[in-house]
């Protein structure tokens, strides 16, 4: 028989202490184990991350990493660079592994060749595409606002446009996907239709954002800077300007002084068109700066159409102008149009300018209205697809003024832009003269021959905007009817039409299905001299003819200004956006000052 002494001997501490029912030894392990397996699963969840493991399969590698080098989002100057998970992948923690445990069903497209070959991965991209913009809709673009805080925006370090297009997001309830699709990778926007554009680009209320304190002061203070840059310049071109017409007027004062003497004391016979306006003191009529830029074949149809302009929303949903976003860059825009775009001019004429900076000034009497324009020439650039280079042989300039109607669809908006269209004369769906004879009392009531000059959308019961399944865009042969169209000129639904010529003559007129002319009273003169052109052209500020917009003081008008330069015709001119014009109203910009 085993006695015992009446000890035992201990267990060790971590043995003989429980905690939720484990011993302390096991808590410990536990522990440890659970560091360990963290640590490696955070290490694994990592790497998943990086560059190098996303374009590890040939799929990424070869398709869509290709378009991402170079970048914005690769390179850029201050060397911060986006890879793949910092827009793919969501930061907060949560979230990363919703997003993870989604992306495990792509092993199953790789283990089966899903996207393995080029035409393969094309032909899915789309549908690919619309996962990812739904995803980042559904968040408010969550991966963006990581870098990309409006919070953080100082609009004076942006592009005009960027900065009116960021206020407006913030005001409508707009996220970033929304705009800037296709920003690392080849832009399939284009593929999607129109129904789901509209649908996933369309404002979201739950988005909609206080404008931060900091960003109105920034948008102040660069304001407040272009400004007084924008004075400054005026300043310094109007001295320039005075400095040149005083030369003018000492050179013609000795040229008549000269041809007097050689007369024997016969005076000079006046010039017919330096009565026009000769009532008006010009030098004590302020004048306006215009900018008038080259648009190429961007039709009415064109700035509504989303997939051609990314400004259609806020356009046709939103009320702006085209000046809300385009003021400030006008100069870039005509520039970049004029040298030939895909989508805005596919024949461009070399040498031509992209704009023309004009000045203007109005004034009126108790009886009509008086315009001058003045720009410099250009030296002559032939048009490669003309014989002889010019269009219009016969004037080397033109010039054309329209006053926006009542009841014209987004008239106060785009002025004589709702006038252009995308089946006018060398447009995009021009029909040709084939097609126009064959329209049988349609060409005839147009008077058309061989092209279809501009015309109102209010004249046609159908315009084709979208150019859904290959339909023409326009519809200038949708005419309605005789009757129609004359209730729509008594309703004031037309554009009042001046046009000037090289020679001094003009017509006046009006536009709604096609350009009338109306046989009311309009004098003008064109002159060259010293290198510019000055055109000064008056007609009555009230008028009883068919299709001319009374002038009448208190009220604001919507205008637009044309120039055929350089002998061209059609759509090869310089135009300006809309522009406010006004009686005695300084508030206009065109202010018509009473002398």
């Amino acid at each position: 028989m085993t006695q015992s002494n009446g000890t035992e001997k201990k267990k060790p501490i971590w043995r003989r202490y429980f905690l939720w029912g484990m011993p302390v030894a096991g808590l410990l392990g536990a522990f440890v184990v659970g560091i360990i397996f963290w640590g490696g699963f955070n290490t694994v969840m990592e790497a998943t991350n990086t560059k190098e493991f996303c374009v590890s399969c040939h799929e990424m590698n070869d398709f869509v990493y290709q378009e991402y080098q170079g970048t914005i989002h690769d390179v850029n100057r201050s060397g911060v660079g986006a890879v793949c998970s910092d827009c793919h992948v969501p930061k907060d923690w949560t979230h990363k592994i919703i997003r993870k445990i989604k992306a495990s069903k792509e092993v199953w497209g790789k283990l089966v060749g899903t996207i393995n070959t080029p035409e393969k991965f094309d032909k899915k991209r789309l549908h690919l595409a619309k996962n990812e913009w739904a995803r980042m809709k559904s968040s408010d673009s969550r991966e963006c606002r990581n870098c990309h805080d409006f919070e953080s925006m100082m609009p004076e370090f942006q592009k005009p446009r960027a900065r009116q297009q960021h206020l407006n997001a913030m005001k409508t309830g707009q996220t970033c996907i929304d705009c800037h699709k296709g920003i690392a990778h080849k832009n399939v926007r284009d593929r999607a239709s129109d129904e789901y554009l509209e649908m996933i680009e369309a404002p979201d209320q739950n988005y909609v954002r206080e404008i931060p304190k900091e960003y109105l002061e920034s948008l102040a203070r660069i304001e407040a800077k272009e400004a007084a840059e924008a004075e400054a310049a005026s300043t310094a071109k109007k001295a320039q300007q005075e400095a040149t017409q005083a030369q003018i007027a000492a050179a013609v004062d000795a040229a008549v002084a000269e041809e007097r003497a050689k007369a024997a004391g016969e005076a000079p016979a006046a010039d017919a068109g330096d009565t026009v306006g000769a009532n008006i003191d010009w030098s004590g009529v302020d004048s306006v700066d215009m900018t008038l830029f080259y648009p190429g074949q961007a039709s009415f149809e064109f700035v509504q159409n989303g997939k051609q302009h990314g400004g259609a929303r806020p356009l046709t949903k939103g009320g702006d102008q085209c000046t809300t976003c385009h003021a400030k860059e006008l100069n870039n825009i005509g520039n970049k149009i004029v040298k030939g775009t895909d989508n805005t001019e596919p024949t461009p004429i070399p040498g031509k300018r992209g704009v023309i900076n004009a000045t203007m000034q109005a004034a009126h009497d108790d009886e009509n209205v008086y315009f001058r324009l003045q720009w410099p020439d250009t030296p002559h650039a032939p048009a490669p697809f003309v014989d002889g280079g010019k269009m219009d042989p016969e004037n080397q300039i033109k010039v054309a003024m329209m006053i926006t109607g009542t009841g014209i669809k987004m008239g106060e908006q785009v002025g004589c832009w709702a006038t252009c269209h995308a089946d006018n004369t060398y447009m995009p769906f021009d029909p040709g003269p084939e097609a126009i004879a064959a329209s049988g009392d349609v060409a005839e009531m147009l008077q058309a021959k061989k092209s279809i000059q501009k015309y109102l959308s209010e004249t046609r019961t159908k315009v084709e905007i979208k150019g859904r399944r290959g339909k023409a865009q326009g519809g200038w042969n949708k005419l309605k009817s005789a009757e129609e169209l004359d209730q729509l000129l008594a309703d004031g639904t037309f554009m009042d039409l001046m046009r000037v010529y090289a020679d001094g003559s003009a017509t006046n007129g009006y536009l709604l299905e096609r350009r009338v002319q109306n046989d009311g009273d309009i004098t003008a003169s064109a002159k060259l001299s010293a290198g510019m052109w000055t055109v000064v052209f008056s007609r009555p500020l009230a008028s009883d003819k068919p299709g001319d917009v009374p002038l009448e003081a208190s009220k604001t008008y919507t205008v637009g200004f044309a120039i055929h330069d350089d002998f061209s015709a059609a759509r090869f001119h310089h135009v300006t956006l809309n522009t406010s014009l006004a009686l005695d109203d300084e508030t206009a910009q065109i202010n018509v000052v009473g002398r």
